[in-house]
């Protein structure tokens, strides 16, 4: 019997030639790995892949790259230039350091847009985040059909512009279907889009008509996640459906939910085209939102640096909101751990 040995481990090996039913055997160590020198022609010939392939790679990530260098960082980084420059248009930027943000903290008009969107990101997120955490759990609980969920997405696939005109529509104060509803049941119609109190509550609910799907959706994966054998285990200690939503569903979806708050957060600063089909910031600036002030002072007026400076200052506020949630709300870590 012919026998090789590395070790104390015995692996046969076919007999050689001439020698009946003899058994080789190869002797490794057990658990030990590819030895150094396996280690080392393995690392060369992915090291050899690897520069072969990075040709091809470089290739396929040219687009992405030359998109993003022409759409997001030239623009970016000639907006914070053109924030420290007195720039419209027909004339070079004129270099004026800090005046404009100096101009920025005593606009009055600046400080009353920034109040106004303050309080349509409220609305969107108080009412966006808790419709589409009910419509959520009602999906995941109440039915399993593919169909429903889908006409949930609807609202989500139609433009902003579409959405916009068409409830522009419904809530007209003469001919819109749901004033003539309010009329027949109360006897009086409501400027929905003409009264200062009402403008941005309605914008608020375009919004919220608008995103609710794709945010349901976000939450109904969340759902997914929760073992089965959590709520078994309510049931098993009495629990009732309401107490299981509050005390296991709410705080297991903790991570999801700080997502959607943070992304309706970052959409409804930047709301634009709603307002401009709408009420383009009327009446008497109710509805006038920072992005709508910006619009105006860059196309209307070509007032682009001072634009450029609110530009900087809104993106500032909403790195600094952002960052402040996840690190409050803990969007990292997970209860179910």
């Amino acid at each position: 019997m012919v026998v090789t040995s590395q070790g104390n481990h015995a692996t046969p090996v076919k007999p050689r030639s001439g020698e009946p039913g003899a058994v080789a055997t190869t002797v490794t160590s057990p658990g030990r790995g590819p030895t150094r020198k396996a280690r080392r022609a393995t690392a060369t010939r992915s090291a050899a892949a690897r520069r072969r392939d990075l040709p091809v790679a470089l290739l396929l990530i040219l687009p992405a790259v030359v998109g993003f260098a022409v759409f997001y960082a030239y623009p970016t980084l000639r907006g914070i230039y053109l924030s420290f420059t007195d720039f419209h248009v027909l004339s070079p930027p004129n270099w004026v350091g800090l005046a404009n943000f100096r101009e920025l903290f005593g606009d009055d008009v600046f400080w009353h847009s920034l109040l106004v969107t303050v309080y349509f990101v409220l609305l969107s997120v108080v009412f966006g985040t808790a419709i589409s955490l009910v419509t959520a759990v009602v999906l995941h609980r109440v039915t399993r059909s593919s169909v429903l969920r889908g006409v949930i997405l609807l609202p989500f696939l139609i433009s902003n512009v579409i959405a916009a005109l068409v409830w522009q529509w419904m809530l007209d104060p003469t001919l819109g279907i749901v004033n003539i509803a309010l009329k027949h049941l109360t006897g009086h119609s409501v400027l929905f889009f003409g009264s200062g109190g009402w403008a941005i509550p309605s914008l608020a609910a375009i919004s919220v008509w608008k995103w609710m799907g794709y945010y349901a959706l976000l939450i109904f994966a969340g759902l997914q996640t929760i073992p089965a054998t959590i709520y078994e285990a309510g049931r098993v200690d009495g629990a009732s459906e309401a107490q299981m939503f509050r005390r296991l569903t709410v705080p297991l979806l903790r991570p999801i939910l700080v997502m959607v708050v943070v992304l309706t957060v970052i959409n409804s600063f930047q709301v634009f085209d709603i307002v401009q089909v709408t009420t383009e910031g009327g009446p008497a600036n109710a509805s006038n939102v920072l992005q709508m002030y910006i619009y105006r002072k860059a196309f209307r007026q070509f007032d682009f640096g001072y634009a450029a400076t609110m530009s900087l200052a809104l993106f500032a506020l909403l790195i600094a909101v952002t960052f402040t949630q996840l690190r409050l709300a803990r969007a990292g870590e997970s209860d179910l751990n």
